[in-house]
């Protein structure tokens, strides 16, 4: 043995060749600090070893190496800028004394190598790759750009055009599409990986590979010429813009920097990107990014605990085959879970398989499904107009029209079919569990499964534990959501449960403004265009459906009645009277047609704009800041409440099920994340300027406490 720690051991595998093997006491290999100081060890050793012909980097799990440690960024970041820069030259030191070891160098790449693990490999001179490799640089979807050395050897490996795409974008790449840009130079079979990456090592040791030139390459200036400068750097700029938008600065400043690093060597580039990262690190979005990427990974640490506690879901049914109904069983089948769709209507059961078929086709024609795999889903739906294939499921999701009665009667009616252990969960998004679980007979057995509509697009589940409800019963159910591959987060009862409970709010906020003349357009532009909202409120409720929304009014009105009693000339009940339901009958607070793909595309409706000026009076202008203000005040303040009654468990919850529920913006990391970013003092002093509004606009006595010690919700991050 050649060096040995409890992250990376470095052995001989033949005479003249050495393997350096990653191999973490974790599940995974990242860069934590203790890797690098390993690894750095590892290179100064093998620097030293006069018999050393060539060297392999490999992987002893199942993936390469993921990339850096995460857990620490937040810490570190909050460190001053020379602590940063003492960081990242000295990490790099590491990748350079990698690159410049005096003898040929290959990565073989099993599994994941993003990020850090993907620095590691350029900074090699030959890379191979197993077909189970995933390979990119994923920093810009953290809010910065990477630091160890990749926006600096990736355009010079694949060039420059590549390199922008990869980078901006933060895609992974399959090893077919890494080999055909030069990011790799042999794709082989799992078991081949080992036996080829020696045998490409042993061409470049006899000089058949020019690994020296290679290398070179990597160190110099890019040869771009003057006009294929401009045009790369002009297009990735203009691609940056379009998809990234203002809200986002990590892709156009790695755009920035490999244009202004680009006639430089390696030395003077490096350092030119340790100025744009620290400047990155140091951002709101980079805090909230990262903050969102540790709160994910700790919403799915819980699930994956629930899954070892339940029992496997083998067998699950739906009751109903509507938009819902069918969305569910498509996603459980999808996910290789079998499922009855049980319906009373042969048409309903034609309509979801329809769906199901319509969506698995799409995969298909897009090259991401086999036909046979198509069918194989297919087969996985079981349509029955009776309940006898019920009986066997594990988990049946109720999922008929949103009425009590109805819900109640087919509930009691599944109870009596199904096994004494089986699981009953409703798909309700208004409707209280513990009303329903009166219908049962093992109310213990049962609890809410809110999905959101499209079912097979939207990530989040809300579980709702009723006050009957077992510690068995919530964690067979948060194991099925995410063995469908959705997020579940579990919240306890009460009218809306968390996420339409913070939503109705907003929407509150907004038909205030809209009594008092302000026009809607205005509306939506500044809370999309400015705030970052993927649509404003009046699109929102065309596309959530007026009715709909109007229904869920009522009631948060009756469970609510002090916050959101019913508005007298609400504008939700003025479009709902004149049959305006949105995009369902394409007409709301805009009108709809279906564009040429067949998707509804909104257009300004003359006849909406003359009714509510009717209603409200001519439109008036407010400033953007007053427009925030009135709107995000009352969803803020209900969410606040929603923590300290216990209806979700904890800040990183709430903020994981606002951006995956109803697409909070990603940049501001959720609503707990972006009140510790503005400061609790500065949010109370806002609400209380238009406290006068009523009880909606009032900060609740705790948070007002903490914004007088200066308290955050995230401490430590």
């Amino acid at each position: 043995m050649i060096f040995e720690s409890n992250a990376l051991s470095v052995d001989w595998l033949e005479p003249g060749i050495a393997q350096m093997t990653f191999d973490a006491e974790g599940s995974v290999n990242k860069f934590d600090r203790n890797t690098l100081t390993h690894f750095h060890n590892a290179l100064n050793v093998l620097h030293d070893l006069p018999d050393l012909k060539g060297l392999v980097v490999a992987s002893a799990k199942g993936a390469f190496i993921v990339g850096a440690d995460i857990t620490e960024f937040l810490t570190l970041f909050a460190e001053p800028e020379s602590v940063l820069q003492h960081w990242l030259e000295e990490t790099n030191l590491i990748f350079n004394k990698l690159e410049d070891l005096p003898v040929p160098t290959i990565a073989a790449i099993n599994g994941y190598a993003l990020g850090g693990g993907c620095e590691a490999i350029l900074a090699c001179d030959l890379r191979v790759a197993d077909s189970s490799a995933r390979i990119g640089l994923p920093e810009t979807k953290l809010g910065l750009i990477p630091g160890f050395g990749g926006t600096v050897r990736l355009p010079r490996v694949i060039g420059a055009d590549n390199a922008l795409e990869w980078i901006t974008t933060g895609k992974e790449h399959r090893p077919d599409a890494a080999l055909q840009v030069g990011a790799i130079d042999a794709v082989v079979a799992p078991d081949a990986l080992s036996s080829a990456a020696v045998a490409m090592l042993k061409r470049a040791i006899t000089g058949e590979i020019d690994w020296q030139s290679r290398r070179a390459r990597k160190q110099a200036p890019l040869t771009l010429s003057k006009i294929e400068a401009a045009m790369s750097f002009t297009t990735a700029k203009g691609m940056v813009a379009m998809k990234a938008g203002p809200h986002y600065p990590a892709p156009h400043a790695a755009v920035a920097l490999i244009e202004q690093v680009s006639g430089q060597g390696r030395a003077e580039a490096l350092q030119g990107e340790h100025a744009a990262f620290i400047k990155l690190a140091k951002t709101d979005v980079a805090t909230a990014l990262i903050g969102l990427f540790l709160n994910d990974q700790y919403v799915k640490g819980k699930a994956k605990k629930a899954t070892k506690l339940a029992k496997p879901v083998e067998q699950a049914a739906v009751l109903g085959a509507g938009i819902m109904g069918g969305g569910i069983a498509y996603q459980s089948a999808v996910k290789g879970t079998p499922v009855v769709m049980k319906d009373i209507a042969q048409p309903a059961l034609d309509l979801g398989l329809n769906e199901a078929a319509k969506l698995l086709g799409k995969q298909v024609e897009r090259g991401r499904l086999k036909p046979d795999g198509m069918a194989k889903v297919l087969n996985n739906i079981v349509p029955s107009l009776d309940y006898a294939p019920v009986a066997h499921a594990d988990v049946v999701v109720e999922a008929v029209v949103e009425n009590p009665k109805v819900k109640g009667i087919v509930l009691a009616e599944v109870e009596g079919v199904v096994a004494e252990d089986a699981v009953l969960a409703s798909n309700t998004s208004t409707i209280s569990i513990d009303l329903l679980a009166q219908s049962l007979k093992r109310p213990e057995n049962f609890c809410g499964m809110h999905f959101f509509n499209p079912v097979h697009r939207m990530p989040l589940v809300e579980v709702i534990r009723g006050a009957k409800t077992s510690d068995e019963t919530v964690a067979k159910v948060v194991a099925y959501a995410a063995k469908m591959g959705k997020t579940p987060i579990v919240v306890n009862d009460c009218p809306g449960f968390f996420v339409n409970r913070v939503l109705f709010p907003y929407f509150a906020g907004f038909s205030l403004l809209l009594k008092e003349g302000a026009d809607f357009q205005q509306i939506d532009k500044v809370m999309s265009k400015q705030f970052g909202w993927p649509m404003g409120p009046a699109y929102l409720l065309d596309v959530v459906g007026i009715d709909t929304a109007h229904h869920c009014l009522d009631v948060m009105a009756a469970g609510f009645p002090e916050r959101m009693g019913k508005m007298e000339n609400d504008p939700v009940d003025l479009m709902f009277k004149a049959d305006r339901y949105g995009q369902k009958n394409g007409k709301g607070f805009f009108q709809y047609a279906p564009d040429r793909k067949g998707k509804p595309k909104k257009t300004v409706d003359e006849a909406a704009l003359a009714m509510l000026t009717d209603a409200y009076g001519a439109p008036k202008s407010f400033d953007a800041e007053t427009i925030i203000a009135r709107t995000m005040v009352p969803m803020i303040n209900e969410t606040v409440r929603c923590l300290e009654e216990g209806i979700v468990a904890s800040p990183a919850e709430a903020d994981m099920a606002l951006l995956y529920g109803i697409g909070f913006p990603a940049f501001r990391g959720g609503i707990f994340r972006y009140l510790d970013t503005i400061g609790l003092d500065r949010f109370v002093a806002m609400a209380d300027q238009y406290a006068h509004l009523g009880p909606l606009y009032q900060v609740t006595d705790k948070l007002r406490e903490m914004a007088a010690q200066g308290a955050r919700f995230y401490q430590g991050q």
